[in-house]
């Protein structure tokens, strides 16, 4: 069986990693195949690019540079691991995917959307998520949370109103593809952990936490 894709999407600070690492332990516990990867970085040679992408630097990285190295990391990532687990009947769980690199190199630096959505498609290989959670915290909020009181990583140093415009980027994809998304509203660790569960539960059948969990056909 066709493993399930499942990507983690929001602004910075979100809780992406945290909550994508507690659901994938839920799915262990049950009994569910899962892989757990990451863009950029989900390979070796995307390791290298997310350390030219995120590291501070004293230059600027120009918006159409960024955008194909993010493009040839997720090319990687597409042929060495995910498809190669989906065909095994590993679940994958991604933290970020295409819809990142929309909401930021196309509403965030401001190239255009159909530039992008070409890349996206060429990299992905017409590869999209059958579920992509997005977690909804307010780009002041986020921002104070992944910065921890210093300047961050480069996407992290960038200013608010580039903040806000890749928040309002998420906003709009999730509302033009509403049967993929589930917005899934701020609260304690606790509280949002049980809410993807909620989401993830209802649309693959999925059962666990004291018993082995099963998927339906």
């Amino acid at each position: 069986m066709q493993g399930r894709f499942i990507t983690f999407e929001g602004p910075e600070g979100a809780g992406k990693s945290t909550q994508l690492g507690l659901l994938g332990e839920w799915m262990k516990r049950g009994g569910l195949p899962v892989r757990t990867t990451r863009e950029p970085g989900g390979t070796a040679l995307g390791a290298g690019i997310r350390e030219i992408l995120l590291a501070p630097q004293g230059g600027e990285v120009s918006p159409l540079a960024e955008l194909f190295l993010y493009e040839a990391d997720r090319a990687q990532h597409i042929q060495e691991v995910i498809r190669p687990a989906l065909a095994a009947g590993e679940h994958v769980l991604c933290d970020r995917f295409f819809d990142s690199t929309t909401a930021y190199q196309a509403y965030g630096r401001g190239l255009p959307a159909e530039l992008v959505e070409e890349l996206n498609a060429r990299a992905t290989g017409g590869l999209v998520p059958d579920l992509t959670i997005l977690l909804d915290i307010s780009p002041s909020e986020g921002l104070r949370r992944a910065r921890g009181g210093v300047s961050g990583d480069r996407l992290e140093g960038e200013g608010m109103e580039f903040h806000e415009r890749v928040w309002r980027g998420f906003s709009e994809i999730s509302r033009n593809e509403p049967g993929r998304f589930r917005l899934i509203s701020a609260g304690t660790v606790e509280e949002v952990h049980a809410r993807i569960l909620e989401a993830v539960t209802k649309e693959f059948g999925w059962t666990g936490e004291s018993f082995k969990a099963r998927t339906q056909p």
